[in-house]
């Protein structure tokens, strides 16, 4: 099976050398990318199956980049910039990222999120996999197909962490999940009370499933965590 292969949009040469370096030893391919341009000519024509994202990357303001990159592709998204503030993280996961790390940042860790963030965007089989499609409120979820569609028949594109949040409420339907519990399911990682990552995941994924004019069947436990409040139907 070939090694995943591995965008990397980085401003700085050495950096980028060596993240290259790394990420290679521990059995990824790389791609490496300095402009916009650079990056949607390799979505459009590469399998890249994902992309690692400086927010200061030239020629465009990375943050916008990171939505554009989102509008265009499911491509699973670690953006990374110099700012390690909660703002600058929520906005990022907000705008599409599945990920976001402060720079400097280790190239041994970012390995590590990037195995993350490919086993969410389906590497590893789960156990509801066992059953090809979960349906609940007229929602049909296709597992073989990664696909998800609304009770009028509209496909609705969630990114690779929306769509693992989605199935792990999916796996515990109508049970509360505590929220330390769902980012441990989630491979969330915890950077401590005021890491919101899991909180603006359950955001986005609910805002989705709310599109249609109907509310999106996530109840907030206070003080607890989160229920998927659907009967789900498995086939």
């Amino acid at each position: 099976m070939q090694s995943p292969l591995i965008l990397i949009a980085e401003t700085r040469q050495d950096l980028r050398s060596m993240t290259r370096d790394h990420l290679e030893q521990s059995g990824f391919r790389v791609l490496p990318a300095m402009t916009a341009k650079d990056i949607f000519n390799a979505l459009s024509t590469t399998p890249v199956r994902a992309v690692v994202l400086d927010s200061a990357l030239r020629g465009a303001d990375g943050l916008d980049l990171c939505r554009d990159v989102r509008e265009r592709s499911h491509v699973p998204i670690i953006l990374v910039g110099a700012d390690s503030s909660e703002v600058d993280r929520v906005v990022g996961l907000e705008l599409g990222a599945d990920d976001y790390m402060a720079k400097p940042y280790s190239a041994r860790e970012l390995a590590a999120r990037l195995r993350a963030v490919l086993r969410r965007g389906g590497e590893r089989s789960s156990g509801l996999r066992r059953h090809s499609q979960a349906l609940f409120d007229g929602w049909v979820v296709d597992f073989a197909r990664r696909e998800v569609t609304d009770p009028t028949g509209q496909p609705i594109a969630l990114t690779a962490a929306e769509f693992a949040l989605l199935s792990i409420f999916l796996d515990h339907s109508q049970a509360v999940i505590a929220r330390a519990r769902l980012m441990e399911l989630a491979g969330v990682r915890d950077g401590g009370s005021s890491d919101r990552s899991v909180d603006v995941l359950v955001s986005r994924l609910r805002r989705k499933l709310g599109a249609g004019g109907r509310p999106a069947p996530i109840v907030t436990v206070r003080g607890v965590g989160y229920m998927f409040s659907a009967a789900v139907d498995r086939r």
